[in-house]
Parts: C-alpha cells; sequence; structure tokens
C-alpha cells in the first residue's frame, strides 16, 4: 500500500503595499449563510465572491491596495504633457470692451488691443473674423487659447443678417473638424478649431434687448454656446442693472431661446442646482479693465471715476469674478463636452444624413 502524499501548502500571495495617502476599507465581517441565503452557483458564487465577499451587483471592499485611483493621476499628467485647446468667441458693437474683458479673464494681452474704428479707416461692409491664438501656462498645465473677434457686428445702419459670417464661420470650424474625422488615416490628434463659447455683449442702455440681439441668440443658440453679458455695467445704479437684467431674461424666455447651460443637460440634481444659480445670475453684468490702482493698501484692476474706483473683481461692484469662476473654474471642460457631443455631433449627423453617409464630403456646403 502506497504512502498517502499530503497535498502542496501554496504560500498566500503578498499584498501589494499601498501608497501612504490611500486607506483601505477594513474587511468585512465574515457571515455564514443560512440555507435560505446561500449563495447561487455561478459568477455570484465564483468570480464576484472571491474578491470582497459580495455579489457582481454590489460594492466590493478590496483586502489590498490594487492602484485604481491612480488613473486621475494618470489623466493628469498626460494632459499635462498634451496641453487643450480653448476657443472662445466675442461678438458685439464696436466700444463695448470685448478686448478688454478677455485679457481681464485671462490676465494676458490675448486678445487685440483694438477693434474700435479710426477716424480715418472705413467700415467693413461685412463682418469680419479675426481670429488670434497664444499659449498660456498656469501650474504646469498649457491651453492654446484662441480668441475669435468679430469686428464691424452691429456697426452698419443695416444690420440685417450680419450674423450669416459669423454662424458660417462656426459652422466651417466643424466642417474642419469632420473632414479629419473621417479621413481613412486621420491625425492622431485633430486639431481643434472648433468655437467652445461665445460671449455676447449687450449694450447697457437699461431698457431693453435690441432686435439685433434676439435675432442673433435666437439663430446661434443652436449651434454653439452662448453667455450673454451686459457690458460697462458700472454705467447703471445697482437698481438699473437687476431691472435690466430681469428685462433681459423675460425677453429670452419670450422668444423661447435658451442659452448655456439648457436645463436639458442637467445630468443630475447637483447639476440643475448650480446651473439653476448660474442661469439666475444671467445675463452677468461686469467690467472689464487691464489697469491697476491702489484702494486700502493693496492694488486691485479696476475702472478710475470721479466718485472712486470700481474693482473689477470685487462682487459689490460688478459680477465679472461670477463669470470667471463659471468661465474658467467650474464650467470650462463642460462647455467643451457640450461643444463636441450636442452642437458638433448635431452638424455631423445632420451633414452625413444629407450627404448619404461617410462619402467624401465637399467644402462648398458648410453653412447648414
Amino acid at each position: 500500500m502506497s504512502d498517502i502524499v499530503p497535498p502542496e501548502v501554496r504560500p498566500k500571495p503578498a499584498v501589494p503595499a499601498k501608497p501612504p495617502h490611500v486607506a483601505i476599507a477594513p474587511p468585512a465581517t465574515p457571515h455564514t449563510p443560512s440555507p435560505q441565503q446561500a449563495p447561487p452557483v455561478g459568477i455570484g458564487s465564483g468570480l464576484g465572491h472571491g474578491v470582497g465577499g459580495q455579489g457582481m451587483g454590489g460594492g466590493s471592499t478590496l483586502l489590498g491596495y490594487i492602484g485604481i485611483d491612480t488613473i486621475i493621476e494618470q489623466m493628469r499628467k498626460k494632459t499635462m504633457k498634451t496641453g487643450f485647446d480653448f476657443n472662445i468667441m466675442v461678438v458685439g458693437q464696436s466700444g463695448l470692451g470685448k478686448s478688454t474683458l478677455v485679457n481681464t479673464l485671462f490676465k494676458s494681452q490675448v486678445s487685440r488691443r483694438s477693434t474700435a474704428w479710426g477716424r480715418d479707416e472705413k467700415i467693413p461692409k461685412t463682418v469680419e473674423i479675426k481670429a488670434v491664438s497664444h499659449v498660456i501656462e498656469e501650474g504646469g498645465v498649457k491651453m492654446k487659447l484662441t480668441v475669435i473677434d468679430t469686428p464691424g457686428f452691429g456697426d452698419q445702419i443695416n444690420n440685417e443678417n450680419c450674423w450669416e459670417p459669423i454662424s458660417k464661420y462656426i459652422n466651417e470650424q466643424y466642417e474642419k473638424f469632420l473632414k479629419e474625422e473621417v479621413n481613412i488615416a486621420r491625425k492622431k490628434r485633430i486639431p481643434d478649431t472648433r468655437v467652445h463659447c461665445c460671449l455676447y455683449f449687450i449694450s447697457p442702455t437699461g431698457h431693453s434687448l435690441r432686435q439685433l440681439d434676439i435675432e442673433f441668440m435666437k439663430h446661434l443658440s443652436r449651434v454653439v454656446n452662448i453667455i450673454p453679458i451686459i457690458a460697462k455695467s458700472d454705467t447703471m445704479t445697482p437698481d438699473e442693472k437687476m431691472e435690466f437684467k430681469q428685462k433681459v431674461r423675460k425677453e429670452l424666455e419670450a422668444c423661447g431661446i435658451e442659452l448655456y447651460p439648457q436645463k436639458e443637460f442637467d445630468e443630475d440634481m447637483e447639476d440643475k442646482s448650480d446651473n439653476d444659480k448660474i442661469r439666475e445670475a444671467m445675463p452677468f453684468a461686469v467690467v472689464g479693465s487691464d489697469k491697476e490702482y491702489q484702494v486700502n493698501g493693496k492694488r486691485v484692476l479696476g475702472r478710475k471715476t470721479a466718485w472712486g474706483v470700481v474693482e473689477v473683481e470685487n462682487s459689490k461692484h460688478c459680477e465679472f469674478a461670477l463669470l470667471r469662476d463659471f468661465l474658467i473654474r467650474s464650467h470650462l471642460q463642460d462647455l467643451k463636452e457640450v461643444t463636441h457631443n450636442i452642437h458638433y455631433e448635431t452638424y455631423r449627423a445632420k451633414r452625413l444624413n444629407d450627404n448619404g453617409g461617410l462619402h467624401p464630403i465637399s467644402s462648398n456646403d458648410t453653412n447648414l
């Protein structure tokens, strides 16, 4: 009779050490199921229960550090290497401080110095589109910022259909992106010149929106993210400012114009709560300035008047800080995503449908 050989005892695999900043949840208390609670045989009792004692549908308690949380750091490193693009368009009559406001937003000379026309210059008969690009860096993060200016908009005696060159430019950028996307040998990273945001400057009349304002936002809100701004709001009293903002909101609602952020794109209750506050604050009453003044012992950006200094970043003086936080610090990525997932996809679907599918695309028809 042969001797019985005992089964080989294999050592338990070593649990990898975790970084000091990662906390591991304590192991679950062992629980022996009763016959009525016996786990089903199959996926639930095999793979699902082998890791953390729970089925595939529920959360699992890890017995050691895996490293899933490092995906955020990996994404951050990749983004810092490649950088990202942000394209912002400014639209409004000459003299409303469009270039100054953009320079104030990004605290650098990123926009054209002036779009005002000199005494000897002729105002162009049509709206021009002028784009200026800069690479700005902060905290190791690089951003290619493109500012698209629209000199000539609203400066004519007859401004009928003056939004059409702007609409055409926006659609041309979608077309360029689409052409690159449908190429068989397309680039690893497609250059993104699509307009992610359009700041529309409203004159501080204190009365109501002009018909031009309504028509522009009605036509362009379908193809681009529009953020309305009351320019040079320091020309109005606080009461006039609040009354004007309410009038603008009512007129936009009456005309069925829904601007960014649109209610239909709120993903959850947290999004809805944050975006409702933004929607209630629109249009932003702002003041732009690239000049510094001494106020209470510190240097501040502002506009000097006979009554004192209007501080640009003081929330009691204007809503510039609210606009900056919304545009750059909380919704910049969302602006890019809405542009790609909503506006561009709408253009792409219509373009390919009209073209009968993925056939060679002609450059003639870009203004849908």
